[in-house]
Formats: structure tokens, C-alpha cells, sequence
């Protein structure tokens, strides 16, 4: 009895301490996504294209996407965006019960990797518009944190755009880990799914810059309107900050039922 009460004690243990890991590596992997790829559009926008252009910010999304999944694969499978952790769940490569805690944990680094932009490009941010965080207009600097639409992108056709990128994603990144597929060297998942996203960046990025990713796009934004742009980041575009959360969860979970369904 006291053995088997030992047992299940340690079982307890060992699961907590696999959560917690799983935690701290989709937390850690979001977070290098994060810097990377918003350090990229600061670096961008802060020097007024001097220092950065389109392509320059779809490289520093690529090696943070790319980057962050080998931060976090071997522990939590590198997830690093919600989509992706839903299909995993509707797939049945993740349990349901985990799904809660990689969301908290892709939210909160998202919104830590945030800080750590705001902090490093700090005075740069106050040099660019005397010391005014503007959320729209010509000085605009929230943009280098979250996503917003252009001027011709409707709610309805930015929600569809959405839907589809991410269902591109995430169809790729089941593609590339498929065991029943080609195949793929091993060690060589991060740099491909990089590589999706590089192609996403410039195939579909024109409507709204491919959030892509709920946690990536939603934290990012509550750090900004905590930091000074106000709510402003949540009114601006019709109200856009749902469609990059909605979007791609629709978008990722639709491929996995489809994929399911062939099985």
C-alpha cells in the first residue's frame, strides 16, 4: 500500500515538473520568436527604412519562427503559436488538459518578448515621435508590435486571409512532421517550418502583415495598450484585434479535421 501510495506520489511529481518544463519552453520559444521578429520591424520602422525593409522583417520572422521552434521542440514540441497547439489537440498529439497551460505560456511570452523590445529600442521609440506612442498616422509605432490592416482590407476579407495563411501553416508544419511523409533530415523541422513562414511572408503578407498566430499578435497588443498606446490598439481597424486571434485558430483546427478525415 505505502508503496504503491509512493508510486503515484512521484508520478504526480514527474508529471508536474514535465508541465512546468513544457511551460517554460513554449514560454522561452515565443518569447525568441517575439524578439526576433518585432526587433525587426522596430529596427524597421525606428530608422525610417534605413536600417530595414519588408524583406528584412521577413527574414527576422523567419529565424525567430525558426529559432524559437528549436528553443522549445525537444521539451514542448516547439509549438509556439495556439493554432498549432489546437490542431495538435484535435490530431491527438496533445493532450486536452495541456492545452490551457501552452496557451498561458505562449501568451505570456509573447507579451514578455514585447517587453523586451519596448525596452531595447526605448529611446529610439521616444526619439521617433517626441516622446507620443501614436497608434495610427504617419508616426504610428504600434504597428511594430501587433498587427493592423491596410487601408482596403475589410473585417470579413481580413478574418478570410487569415483563416487561409494559417491554415497554410499549419497544413506545412504537419507536412514537414509527418512520419508517414517523405520525411524530412533530422534536425531540419525549425529551418523548414522558418522557411513557410518566409513564404507566407511573401505570398499573403499585403492584407495585414501574417500574424498568423493568436498569442504572437494578442500579447503584443495588451502589452501596448498597457505601455501607453491606451485602447486604442484594440478600436483601431474596425476593431481588428479579434480577427488575428479567431482567424487562425478557424484556419489551423479546419486543416486538422480535414487531415483527420483522411485517416
Amino acid at each position: 500500500m505505502k508503496s504503491e501510495t509512493k508510486r503515484r506520489l512521484r508520478e504526480r511529481c514527474r508529471l508536474r515538473t514535465d508541465i512546468f518544463k513544457e511551460f517554460l519552453a513554449e514560454f522561452l520559444g515565443i518569447f525568441v520568436l517575439i524578439l526576433f521578429g518585432c526587433g525587426s520591424v522596430a529596427q524597421a520602422v525606428l530608422s525610417r527604412g534605413a536600417l530595414g525593409e519588408p524583406m528584412s522583417i521577413h527574414i527576422g520572422f523567419t529565424i525567430g519562427v525558426m529559432m524559437g521552434v528549436y528553443v522549445s521542440a525537444g521539451v514542448s514540441g516547439g509549438h509556439v503559436n495556439p493554432a498549432v497547439s489546437l490542431a495538435m489537440v484535435i490530431l491527438g498529439k496533445l493532450p486536452l488538459k495541456k492545452l490551457p497551460v501552452y496557451l498561458v505560456a505562449q501568451f505570456l511570452g509573447a507579451f514578455t518578448g514585447s517587453c523586451a523590445v519596448y525596452t531595447l529600442y526605448y529611446d529610439a521609440l521616444m526619439d521617433y515621435s517626441d516622446g507620443q506612442l501614436f497608434v495610427t498616422g504617419a508616426n504610428a509605432t504600434a504597428n511594430i508590435f501587433a498587427s493592423y490592416p491596410a487601408k482596403h482590407l475589410s473585417l470579413l476579407n481580413g478574418f478570410v486571409d487569415q483563416v487561409y495563411s494559417a491554415g497554410a501553416l499549419v497544413l506545412c508544419i504537419l507536412a514537414i512532421t509527418d512520419k508517414k511523409n517523405s520525411g524530412v533530415p533530422k534536425g531540419m523541422e525549425p529551418l523548414l517550418i522558418g522557411l513557410v513562414i518566409m513564404g507566407i511572408g511573401v505570398a499573403m503578407g499585403l492584407n495585414s502583415g501574417y500574424p498568423l498566430n493568436p498569442a504572437r499578435d494578442l500579447g503584443p497588443r495588451v502589452f501596448t495598450a498597457v505601455a501607453g498606446w491606451g485602447p486604442d490598439v484594440f478600436r483601431a481597424g474596425g476593431c481588428w484585434w479579434w480577427i488575428p486571434v479567431a482567424g487562425p485558430m478557424v484556419g489551423g483546427s479546419s486543416r486538422s479535421l480535414h487531415l483527420l478525415s483522411l485517416h
